[in-house]
């Protein structure tokens, strides 16, 4: 970086700049936990010659310092967990509509608002690439690109069938319905990257007008894009950017990450955890329920991580979830309940 050609290939320094950003990221809360350990020792022995007045004083400000690094650490360990080839990459997420007719479109919808709140509040940034809006409510199916620092190792957790049960607003009876809507999880592949290529050939690219508020060539010209894989039938589009260029470069990345996860799915089972267990979108293959009546709880049935505080959730609060399930998945913390037992 400190070379006088680095910045002579923009793409390839930024590239660098962002790999030196991640090893940083984990190299620096290390040092410096070291370092706050060691500080916590002198406070001990320093205390510990005080007078039993002061060491009252002491303690408190040591328990909460303590809190602080232990909970500095739990977010050292989650980045142990996010090993993972493609978890340091962006995150291509997809909600769709299940059983439940409208009902379902409007649960999509509390969903997309859901994940943008808990993407906002990590510093994740969130582009809507493509939305196709019910008949009469809420969403059908949308695609969000998220794009932050392992956007893709926490959003994998949320990869399943999500149950809602709720007294309908739409029904006049004020009778309780269940809905159901299937969020799914790819890494995002650049559209240069080297681990997949296709041919010219086999992929059919469409541009239409895009929707939206109006503005500055939206509505007016074709800069909406639509790509086709023929092989496997794949269909992905972007119409969130202002020009054409910008679109294809979009749904292009999207069309290889999927297809790399296809293959992924097809080649080895240990992937089958994170692309093939979704299961229909219907009664018996949920992940997650939030329950808004009789009683309000929403349970993770993988993990068994719960809470009362639905509108918590539904305002972004997941990452007790999401950092549950990958405790539960880590495989050191497998063998180690495996030893436990042993014991």
């Amino acid at each position: 970086m400190a070379s006088d050609t680095f910045w002579n290939n923009r793409e390839s320094a930024q590239k660098l700049i962002d790999e030196s950003n991640t090893l940083r990221n984990k190299i620096e809360p290390l040092i410096n936990s070291e370092k706050q350990l060691d500080d916590f020792r002198v406070m001990v022995e320093l205390g510990e010659a005080e007078p039993p007045d002061v060491q009252v004083k002491l303690e408190k400000e040591l328990e909460r310092d303590l809190d602080k690094f232990f909970k500095s650490l739990e977010a050292m360990e989650l980045r142990v967990f996010l090993n993972g080839p493609h978890d340091k990459n962006n995150c291509i997420l997809t909600i769709n509509s299940g059983a439940g007719g409208t009902e379902a479109c409007d649960w999509a919808n509390m969903l997309l608002r859901m994940y943008q709140r808990w993407a906002e509040s990590r510093g994740w940034e969130v582009e809507i690439t493509d939305a196709l809006p019910g008949e009469g409510a809420g969403i059908k199916s949308a695609t969000l690109r998220i794009q932050g620092e392992n956007a893709y190792g926490f959003c994998k957790a949320e990869r399943g069938v999500h149950r809602l049960v709720r007294i309908s607003p739409f029904d006049s009876n004020k009778r309780r319905h269940t809905s159901f809507s299937s969020v799914d999880t790819i890494a995002e592949l650049e559209e240069n990257t080297t681990e997949i290529v296709i041919p010219p050939n086999e992929f059919h690219v469409d541009t239409f007008r895009s929707g939206g508020k109006g503005g500055q060539n939206v509505n007016k010209v074709e800069t909406a894009v639509r790509i086709t894989h023929l092989p496997t039938g794949l269909v992905v589009a972007s119409q969130a950017q202002r020009s054409q260029h910008q679109n294809r470069a979009t749904a292009m990345a999207l069309l290889l990450s999927r297809i790399f996860a296809q293959r992924q799915d097809a080649a080895k089972a240990e992937m089958e955890r994170f692309y093939g267990d979704k299961g229909s979108v219907s009664w018996g293959n949920q992940i997650r329920s939030y329950v808004f009546q009789p009683y309000r709880m929403v349970k993770d049935l993988r993990t068994g991580v719960e809470t009362s505080d639905v509108q918590g959730v539904m305002d972004g609060n997941l990452d007790p979830y999401v950092n549950g399930w990958l405790r539960a998945g880590c495989p050191l913390k497998r063998m180690q309940g495996v030893k436990d037992e042993e014991d």
